[in-house]
C-alpha cells in the first residue's frame, strides 16, 4: 500500500487544494525514462505496486509526468485510495490531474462520490473539460440514474458544450441507458453535427430497448447522411437483427462485414455469432465461430448460450469442457451458461463439476452463479443440494426467491413452495410476475379451486392481473381446477393472448372432455393473428382423443406438416394411438404404430397398452408390454396394467407370472389414493383405510350408498378380482379410495354442492361406473381429476363419454 511510502503518505490531505491551471515544467526526457515505460506497460494494479519501490527509489515520484502518470494508473486500476493519496502530494495541481482521479471516481466509486469530487474541482475553480461530462453521463447512465444524469445534463448546457457532438453523443447515451429513448432521440435530433460515434448511440440505443426496427431504421439513415458503418455500428445493429427475425436482414449485415473487412474483428465476429444463436441458425454461427482466428472468453460464451437456447445442451457442455481444456478462463457467464447446459440434460455429476469449478475461480459469492447453481440442481432432482445453496446465500435477490421457489414447484414440493412464497413477504421481499408464473402451476399440481381465487387475488392486488403471462397461468390453473368456465371468462377478458394463451385453455377444454369445445377454439384461434405451434397441435389431438372426435384428429394430425409444416415429434405420434386406441381401433392403431417414420417411444406404447386394457385385447397388450419392458424395464406401472388385461380375461396363471417378474425386478405398483379439500384442508383416502376420523360414518353411508345405487342398475365390476368370494369381491371394491372420498363429501357438504376429488392414478372401471349412478341418485356434480384428465359425472353421464 501507499501509505508505507512516506513521500505521498504525509501528502495526502482530505481538502482540495487550490490548483495551477499551467503545468508545471518537466523534461521532456522523462518521458523515455525506463522506470516511465515500465508503468506505461503496466496492465493491472499489482504490476503497479510492483515498479513503484523503484519509481520512489530514484525520487522520480517527485516529478510531475510520473505523478501525473500513478494518478491515471491507479484511477483506471480502481485503486483510488492510492490515487486519492498520490494527488495530496502534488503542490501544483493541473488540470489534467483532477481529470483524471474524477475518471477514476466515475468508473470505481458510488455516482455521491463521483458527483462530489466534480464539484469539489468546481469550487477549486478547475475549468470544466468535455470529458469531465461524458465521464458522469457515463456512471449515470451505467446506474440508470436519470436524476444525476439530468442534473449533469443542465450543466454541461450551462458550461457551453450543448452543442458539442462528443458532450452531445454522452447525452444520447445517458438518456437510452436509463431507458428514456424518446428523450435521447431528441437530444439527437437537436445536434447541430453529427459523426459517426453519435449514430452509433442512437443505434445502439434503440436496439438496447428493444425497438430494433428502429436500430436498423437509423443505420440506413447513417448512409443517407454520408457515414459509412464501422463495427462499431455492426455490433449495435446485429442483436437488432436478432429482435426483429430478419435472418435476412441478418445475412446482409454479415455480408457487408465481410465486404469491408470487420469479419475478422473479434466483436464483429462474436455478435454474428450470437445473431445467428439466436435466430436458430445454429449451424451458421458455429461455422462462423470455428473460422474466428482469434475468440475471446465472449466468443466462447456467445456459442455456449448459443447451443443452450436452441435446445443442444449436450453441444454447449462438450463446448464449454473444450474451452476449459484450452486454458480459457472462465467469466461468471461461462458458468451460467455451463450449468443451464447441465440442467437441461440432468447431469448432476457434471453439475457437481461445475459447481467446483465456480468455488475455485472465486464465483461462490456471486448471486447470478449462484441462481443458476439452484435451477440447475432443481432440474437434475436434488432439491436438498438447490437447498443448501439457497440457505447459504449470503446475499438473496429476488431471482434466487424465484429460483427456488419454482424448484419446489417442479420437484412436486408444493407446500414447501407456498411456505418460502410466504416467507418472502414475511422478509419484505416484494413478488414479481416471475414469482407468480412459478407459484400457479404449483397450485394446479394440488388442484383446489379455492387456492385458485386465493391467488387470483393475490395477483390483482399486486396489479399483475394484466400481465399476459400470470393470466395464461391463471387460465391454466382455473381449468386444471375444476373450472373450465372460470377459465374461459379469464380467456375472454384478456386484451391480448400469447400462443401458449390459446394452448392453455384448449388443453383445459381436452382434458374436461369438451372436444368440440377445443375444436371450435382452435378454429377460431386460425382466423386471428396469433399461429398454432406444435404444443397447439398437439393438445387438439388429445382433445379429440378425450372426445372420441377419431376423424377430426387424423384430419389435423396430417394437417400438421401440410398447413403448418410442422414435423410430428413422440408426442404426437402418441395422442394419435391413444386417439385411434380409445375408440377401439386397435388393429389400425397398431398399423400406425409400425409405419410411424420415427422409431416409437414409450408414450407411444403406453398409450396402446392403455387401449389394450381398456378394449381387453390380450394379443397387443403383450406386443405393447413387451416393447415397455425393453424401453423402461423398471416402470412396475407398465406390469401393472398387463396384469390387468390377463386378469380382465381370467388369465390368472398369466397374472401370477407377471406379478412373479415385479417380484424378481423389486417392482411394486403406486399404491392408489384420493384426496377431497373441505374448508382448506385436504382429506387423502387409501383403499380400504380406517385411519380417518369419520371413518364410521364414512363406511356407513357408503353402504347405504352402494344399495342406492344397486337399486337403479349398478353391478359391480369384479373383472381384476380372483381367487376371491364374489361378496369379498363386492367389499373389496366397496372400499375404493375414490368411493372413500365421495362419501366423506357427501357426509360434509350441503345437498348440491359439485363434490371435487382427485386421484392419483387412472380412476378404475368399476369406481366410473358407480360414480355414473352416485351422480344420479344424488342429484351432485362429481369432479374426479385422475392423472390423465378430468371426468363431469352428472345425472348419471360422464363428459368422457366412456372414452377414458
Amino acid at each position: 500500500m501507499l501509505s508505507t511510502l512516506s513521500p505521498f503518505a504525509a501528502a495526502a490531505a482530505p481538502t482540495l487544494p487550490n490548483p495551477s491551471h499551467s503545468p508545471p515544467h518537466f523534461s521532456p526526457r522523462l518521458l523515455s525514462h525506463p522506470s516511465y515505460i515500465l508503468l506505461d506497460l503496466c496492465a493491472d494494479r499489482r504490476e503497479v505496486r510492483l515498479f513503484l519501490p523503484q519509481v520512489v527509489k530514484r525520487g522520480l515520484h517527485l516529478e510531475h509526468v510520473f505523478q501525473t502518470k500513478l494518478v491515471a494508473l491507479f484511477s483506471r486500476f480502481g485503486d483510488l485510495h492510492d490515487a486519492t493519496l498520490v494527488f495530496g502530494s502534488v503542490e501544483d495541481k493541473t488540470d489534467e490531474l483532477y481529470h483524471s482521479l474524477l475518471r477514476g471516481h466515475a468508473k470505481h466509486s458510488s455516482l455521491d462520490d463521483a458527483v462530489a469530487f466534480f464539484r469539489a474541482m468546481r469550487r477549486s475553480g478547475v475549468r470544466p473539460a468535455v470529458h469531465s461530462f461524458t465521464y458522469l453521463l457515463k456512471a449515470c447512465g451505467d446506474r440508470s440514474d436519470l436524476r444525476r444524469g439530468r442534473e449533469i445534463h443542465s450543466q454541461l448546457i450551462a458550461s457551453g458544450f450543448g452543442s458539442n457532438v462528443f458532450a452531445m453523443t454522452a447525452v444520447v447515451n445517458m438518456y437510452a441507458k436509463c431507458r428514456r429513448i424518446e428523450e435521447a432521440r431528441r437530444m439527437f435530433d437537436r445536434m447541430p453535427e453529427r459523426d459517426l460515434v453519435a449514430w452509433n448511440a442512437i443505434v445502439s440505443g434503440y436496439a438496447q430497448n428493444g425497438m430494433a426496427e428502429k436500430a436498423l431504421e437509423m443505420v440506413i439513415r447513417l448512409q443517407k447522411d454520408g457515414h459509412k458503418p464501422d463495427s462499431i455500428t455492426l455490433v449495435s445493429a446485429l442483436p437488432a437483427c436478432a429482435n426483429v427475425r430478419s435472418l435476412k436482414i441478418g445475412k446482409t449485415v454479415h455480408a457487408f462485414a465481410m465486404k469491408a473487412g470487420f469479419d475478422s474483428l473479434v466483436n464483429v465476429s462474436t455478435a454474428l455469432v450470437d445473431m445467428y444463436s439466436k435466430r436458430g441458425a445454429i449451424k451458421t454461427a458455429r461455422l462462423v465461430f470455428d473460422s474466428m482466428r482469434l475468440k475471446n472468453v465472449v466468443s466462447w460464451n456467445s456459442m455456449i448460450d448459443g447451443y443452450g437456447q436452441n435446445g443442444d445442451a449436450e453441444e454447449a457442455l462438450r463446448l464449454f469442457k473444450k474451452m476449459m481444456a484450452d486454458g480459457i478462463q472462465a467469466t461468471d457467464v461461462t458458468i451460467m451458461g455451463a450449468l443451464y447446459a447441465c440442467g437441461e440434460l440432468g447431469d448432476l455429476e457434471e453439475g457437481r463439476h461445475v459447481h467446483e469449478l465456480l468455488t475455485r475461480t472465486g464465483f461462490e459469492s456471486d448471486v447470478s452463479v449462484l441462481n443458476a447453481l439452484i435451477t440447475m440442481y432443481s432440474k437434475c432432482k436434488r432439491i436438498d443440494l438447490a437447498e443448501d445453496v439457497f440457505e447459504n446465500m449470503p446475499v438473496k435477490s429476488l431471482v434466487s426467491w424465484n429460483a427456488m421457489i419454482l424448484g419446489y414447484a417442479q420437484n412436486d414440493r408444493v407446500e414447501d413452495a407456498l411456505r418460502l412464497f410466504n416467507k418472502m413477504q414475511w422478509e419484505n421481499v416484494k413478488p414479481d410476475s416471475f414469482t407468480m408464473v412459478s407459484v400457479i402451476p404449483a397450485l394446479a399440481d394440488i388442484s383446489v379451486l379455492k387456492q385458485a381465487k386465493w391467488i387470483h387475488g393475490f395477483a390483482i392486488r399486486l396489479c399483475t392481473d394484466k400481465n399476459i403471462y400470470i393470466m395464461t397461468a391463471l387460465v391454466d390453473l382455473y381449468a386444471k381446477c375444476g373450472s373450465v368456465r372460470i377459465a374461459r371468462r379469464l380467456f375472454d377478458a384478456m386484451e391480448e393472448r400469447h400462443v401458449t394463451t390459446w394452448n392453455a385453455m384448449i388443453d383445459g377444454y381436452g382434458t374436461h372432455g369438451f372436444g368440440k369445445s377445443a375444436i371450435d377454439l382452435f378454429e377460431q384461434m386460425k382466423r386471428s393473428s396469433v399461429k398454432p405451434n406444435d404444443i397447439t397441435l398437439l393438445s387438439v389431438l388429445s382433445a379429440c382423443g378425450h372426445s372420441g372426435l377419431v376423424q377430426e384428429g387424423k384430419k389435423y394430425f396430417a394437417s400438421m406438416k401440410e398447413d403448418y409444416g410442422f414435423e410430428p415429434n413422440m408426442d404426437h405420434y402418441g395422442c394419435m394411438v391413444d386417439l385411434l386406441g380409445r375408440a377401439g381401433r386397435l388393429d389400425e392403431a397398431w398399423d400406425f404404430i409400425q409405419k410411424m417414420p420415427i422409431r416409437p417411444g414409450i408414450s407411444v406404447y403406453g398409450a396402446m397398452l392403455g387401449a389394450c386394457k381398456i378394449h381387453k385385447n390380450v394379443k397387443l397388450g403383450e406386443e405393447a408390454a413387451q416393447r415397455l419392458f425393453e424401453l423402461e424395464p423398471d416402470e412396475g406401472g407398465y406390469h401393472v396394467l398387463l396384469a390387468n388385461i390377463y386378469a380382465a380375461a381370467s388369465m390368472w396363471e398369466d397374472v401370477a407370472r407377471v406379478r412373479t417378474m415385479m417380484e424378481k425386478k423389486g417392482l411394486q405398483k403406486t399404491p392408489g389414493y384420493s384426496s377431497i379439500d373441505l374448508k382448506n384442508e385436504i382429506h387423502t383416502f387409501h383403499s380400504g383405510s380406517t385411519d380417518h376420523p369419520q371413518s364410521q360414518k364414512i363406511y356407513t353411508r357408503l353402504a347405504r350408498l352402494i344399495d342406492e345405487i344397486k337399486a337403479v342398475g349398478y353391478m359391480p365390476d369384479s373383472d381384476s378380482l380372483h381367487d376371491v368370494e364374489e361378496d369379498v369381491k363386492e367389499q373389496l371394491l366397496g372400499t375404493h379410495s375414490e368411493k372413500l372420498a365421495i362419501a366423506f363429501g357427501l357426509i360434509n357438504t350441503t345437498p348440491g354442492t359439485t363434490i371435487q376429488i382427485r386421484k392419483n392414478l387412472r380412476v378404475c372401471n368399476d369406481c366410473h361406473k358407480a360414480t355414473k349412478f352416485i351422480s344420479q341418485v344424488t342429484g351432485r356434480e362429481i369432479i374426479v381429476r385422475d392423472m390423465q384428465r378430468f371426468h363431469h359425472f352428472n345425472n348419471g353421464q360422464c363428459s368422457c363419454g366412456d372414452y377414458w
